[in-house]
């Protein structure tokens, strides 16, 4: 071949890869909805909802079918989102200020920052020293007076009006008139590289749209929230349209998605807005519908147009977007650079990547303290409240109705293990027992109806009866309860004994050990309610050492029972074994062995008592 031929083959070749980006810096456009579930769009398969501006946009780029938030709400999600690290670690892990503590939670709300911490980088920040002059429009929720986006390195912020009423010219949550001041950015910027956070607060309750628009979508699911989500997709098509008009589109990369999933209840005087089937649950759960989005990323000439399967999390676009234009990326990183997995014709084969959730807060949805990791096609949740693990198979049951955690003993046990190194890792905050608890109340709330597993009914409307009485439960403010709880952590137990002892490391957080039927574990601890209290434990056993008896006593008070097998020392299940009676002040429980059968008593990790009315 020809020098020359080859020269100009190379030429082109090296046009078409994101190397080109040093010459010409890459602009980023982020579109950010509020609340937007993962099947609401035309191009992730909504039949009943007009967005042709937001499928043309994945018909140009590449479609993500397993793009995640980093969290099932929005605070920690932008959070995440913004500076690439793990709301758990930046301890912003519920919206801001959250829902407050009250009888019907059975833990405590974990503490959390009011505001994106002070020394930790946005992508705005990250990108100033590359020239790069940025705006935030729209919802910030990250911060007020003092945090606001302009004192985390945004050069502009505009908020806009959010609710300024259903036949506004602005739309009906704002949105129109937000897209236009990101066109009129566009418009200053073009001269420089720029950064553009549009961070609409559509479609986010409460809802508002112009009767011709509600009237145009009267065949829907909820015919205002499908207006609202075809107005949102004008808005996005008036930044399109200007990226085009300025000729910046070809080296602008542009990112869709939603801060969490499509509210799937009632809430407020609203029906439930839209369904995220067949995904279970929605916003603020740690279920998929509560944490899946929809994500497209468009970047012509540079990212061939495809669907990309690979599991990803929003907290990627920032390491991703340092990579593209080539700026010191955070110093610590929660989340992965995406330009393999973007460009590379043949990434390599990689071990599964983990990715986590630490939600340890009630939602104003229905949503449970809870974690969760993700490796492969398995997904562990351990629910806070009771210690209980469920595990799912997403390739073979996406919409997680089957549990598989009896079925994959060791699993489960080795994936909670991993979990609990990453909680560890990023300094998640801890749970706490809620001393005001009320059983009655949680029932209603949480047991009486199942809010993970609502089937969507042909209108929204018809769903209303359903919840009626749920939604007013959950609404009920009612601080103190007439019980009370109280754990007793496993890392906490004094020991007498020759093997029992604390396991530290996080595949274990158990007291294990206990082969010697004389070894015994004991809590002082204070009693504020006397009285009767239920008493419950997480305990673990592998196949052919159950059956050994064991013994709670609070003074002459006793509880006795049987260790269950639960097929791994590790694989922990919550069991109510009995009643004790404690009285006020200090009182002392001593876990007592009085027959062994197998080869160890069992791994406990925690003891709950409940006061009984």
């Amino acid at each position: 071949m020809p020098r020359l031929l080859l020269g100009l083959l190379l030429g082109a070749l090296l046009a078409l890869s994101p190397a080109s980006a040093q010459e010409t810096p890459p602009n980023f456009v982020i579109l950010f909805a509020d609340d937007l579930g993962i099947n609401d769009l035309g191009c992730f398969g909504r039949k009943d909802q007009r967005t042709p501006n937001l499928d043309k946009l994945a018909a140009e780029g590449a479609r993500f079918t397993q793009a995640y938030a980093a969290a099932s709400v929005c605070s920690p999600s932008r959070a995440g989102l913004l500076t690439g690290q793990s709301p758990a670690r930046l301890k912003i892990t519920t919206f801001l200020t959250g829902r407050s503590d009250r009888a019907s939670h059975r833990v405590l709300a974990a503490p959390i920052n009011l505001h994106l911490p002070d020394g930790v980088q946005t992508i705005a920040q990250l990108l100033k020293p590359k020239g790069y002059v940025s705006a935030a429009v729209g919802k910030w929720h990250l911060g007020g007076k003092g945090h606001q986006p302009t004192d985390h390195g945004f050069d502009e912020s505009f908020t806009g009006k959010v609710n300024p009423g259903a036949e506004s010219p602005q739309g009906g949550k704002g949105e129109l008139g937000q897209a236009d001041a990101a066109v009129k950015f566009i418009e200053r910027s073009k001269g420089k590289p720029f950064f553009l956070y549009l961070a609409f607060d559509n479609p986010h309750i409460p809802l508002a749209a112009p009767a011709k628009g509600i009237e145009a979508n009267a065949k829907s699911f909820h015919p205002t929230y499908a207006a609202l989500v075809e107005s949102l997709d004008t808005a996005v098509g008036r930044v399109l349209k200007a990226l085009e008009d300025n000729g910046l589109a070809k080296n602008t990369f542009v990112v869709f998605a939603s801060d969490n999933g499509g509210v799937h209840v009632s809430e407020l005087r609203e029906t439930p807005p839209t369904h995220n089937e067949p995904t279970r649950a929605g916003k603020g759960f740690l279920y998929e519908g509560g944490i899946r989005t929809p994500l497209i990323i468009r970047f012509p000439g540079r990212l061939a147009v495809r669907e990309i399967a690979e599991p990803v999390v929003l907290g990627d676009i920032c390491p991703t977007i340092c990579a593209l234009a080539k700026v010191t990326p955070p110093a610590v990183q929660d989340f992965k650079d995406l330009s393999p997995l973007l460009f590379d014709s043949k990434p390599a084969n990689a071990t599964p990547r983990a990715l986590h959730w630490h939600q340890p807060h009630y939602m104003n949805q229905g949503g449970k303290p809870a974690g969760v990791i993700r490796e492969g096609d398995w997904k562990l949740l351990e629910q806070y409240e009771d210690g209980s693990l469920e595990l799912y198979n997403l390739a073979k049951d996406p919409s997680e109705m089957t549990d598989l955690a009896a079925t994959e003993p060791a699993r489960v046990a080795a994936l909670r293990g991993k979990l609990e190194a990453w909680r560890r890792s990023v300094g998640a905050e801890p749970i706490k027992a809620n001393p005001n608890f009320d059983r009655a109340r949680w029932d209603n709330c949480f047991v009486k109806f199942d809010a993970t597993r609502i089937q969507a009914l042909p209108t929204s409307e018809a769903m209303r009866p359903l919840m009626a009485e749920w939604r007013k439960a959950m609404d009920e403010f009612t601080a103190a309860g007439p019980n009370a709880l109280i754990f007793l952590e496993a890392r906490d137990a004094k020991v007498q004994a020759k093997k029992l002892k604390y396991e530290d490391p996080p595949q274990k957080d158990t007291l294990g050990f206990w082969v010697d039927p004389t070894d015994t574990a004991s809590w002082t601890f204070q009693v504020a309610k006397p009285g009767k209290y239920r008493v419950s434990i997480l305990q673990g056993c592998s196949k052919g050492s159950g059956g050994s008896t064991v013994a709670l006593e609070v003074g002459a008070s006793k509880a006795e029972f049987t260790v269950e097998e639960t097929g791994h020392f590790q694989r922990f299940i919550p069991r109510e074994v009995g009643l004790l009676d404690l009285t006020a002040g200090e009182n002392t429980l001593t876990v007592r062995p009085l027959k062994k059968k197998g080869g160890a008593i069992m791994d406990l990790r925690r003891v709950t008592l409940e006061r009984v009315e």
